[in-house]
């Protein structure tokens, strides 16, 4: 950890003239796509976890929040146990440093381990109705917002693409197709970020759930579709398809919105998944080109792939689907290689 850092000194100001604590140490825990870091406490008989969350960039009350509508609904998120709103300051239950990804790569059981993800999610969606009351819509803004990120940061800045206008009102054409079709979902508490980075595997209550400050209240298959076709890992259609068909059952088993029928519910998890996917594209590329993050430029081929693949499956989205196979994805290799070249150049 740097000598001069003054966020780190203020937190151990914090924990030992607020709360009475003096740690044996303070190391990192983890960072991830924002300016919050966390870090572990470790104490005589146990450790806890500290959010360092800089009022300027972040505001901490969006997590108190959704931690208070999900802690109630049986979902293992990590206990608060002090706040500091106005440092930006988070004492909390420490969930461990083993994450799905992690186990996963390592040959873990996904058949256990997406098992407990997917009654973890059935229990939020089911159960979480006054929850989802309490959050702001997933409408048209956000939706068309996070689309938007992906001409701006990874066609034009990350592929350095210059598209014709017929290109872009196919592109705009494709992004409204999408709005509609997320808009005609029945409407649950969305995590937004449920996939394997952000579920801990825990000996009991498994899984432990994380990174869910940015909750909205919009469609059911957004979450599903974020686990299963994860932009860190993936799996076989015919194997994800189980699992969203499993996952539909164990809904209509307990009086869940389940659609028409098995073939809307795929459509349903599809569509949204490129809508999230289109997304992701932008953030990944912003990442590195506003935050100076290289490390998810490594993701966006399988993020691609996710919407090329489904794009494939959709006449709605044929033109979209070849456009990305003539222009855009011939594009990325290319692009990701100047940029490592970039990011490994001595400072």
């Amino acid at each position: 950890m740097p000598e001069n850092d003054a966020r780190l000194a203020l937190l151990q100001g914090w924990l030992a003239r607020d709360l009475g604590l003096r740690p044996a140490r303070i190391e990192p825990a983890s960072s991830d796509a924002s300016f919050r870091r966390y870090f572990r406490a470790v104490c005589e008989d146990s450790t806890l976890i500290v959010m360092d969350a800089p009022p300027e960039t972040e505001d901490v009350r969006p997590y108190l929040h959704v931690t208070a509508l999900l802690e109630p609904l049986g979902i293992h998120v990590p206990h608060v146990y002090e706040a500091d709103v106005s440092r930006g300051f988070v004492l909390l239950e420490d969930l461990g440093s083993t994450h799905y990804l992690a186990t996963l790569g390592a040959g873990g059981d996904p058949q256990r381990l997406y098992g407990d993800a997917l009654q973890a999610l059935a229990e939020i969606q089911l159960r979480g109705s006054a929850a989802a009351a309490e959050l702001p819509p997933y409408d048209r803004g956000p939706l068309a917002r996070e689309l938007a990120l992906m001409p701006e940061w990874f066609l034009d800045r990350h592929l350095a693409l210059e598209l014709t206008g017929s290109e872009r009102e196919l592109i705009e054409a494709a992004f409204e197709f999408l709005i509609v079709e997320a808009l005609a979902q029945p409407e649950v508490f969305v995590h937004r970020d449920y996939h394997s980075r952000n579920l801990m595997v825990l000996a009991e209550r498994n899984p432990g759930v994380l990174d869910f400050q940015d909750a909205l209240r919009g469609p059911i298959g957004y979450d599903l579709v974020s686990l299963l076709k994860d932009c860190y890992i993936s799996w076989p259609r015919e194997r994800v398809l189980e699992w969203v068909g499993g996952y539909r059952s164990l809904l209509q088993s307990r009086g869940g919105r389940i659609g028409g029928g098995p073939a809307q519910f795929v459509r349903w998890f599809d569509l949204i998944g490129v809508q999230r996917h289109v997304k992701v594209l932008g953030i990944f590329a912003r990442l590195w080109y506003r935050d100076g993050k290289p490390g998810y430029l490594r993701d966006l081929p399988l993020t691609l792939d996710y919407v090329r693949e489904t794009c494939r499956l959709y006449p709605e989205l044929a033109a979209l689907s070849e456009l990305m196979e003539r222009r855009i994805a011939p594009e990325l290799p290319r692009a990701n290689a100047r940029v490592a070249r970039q990011a490994s150049r001595p400072a």
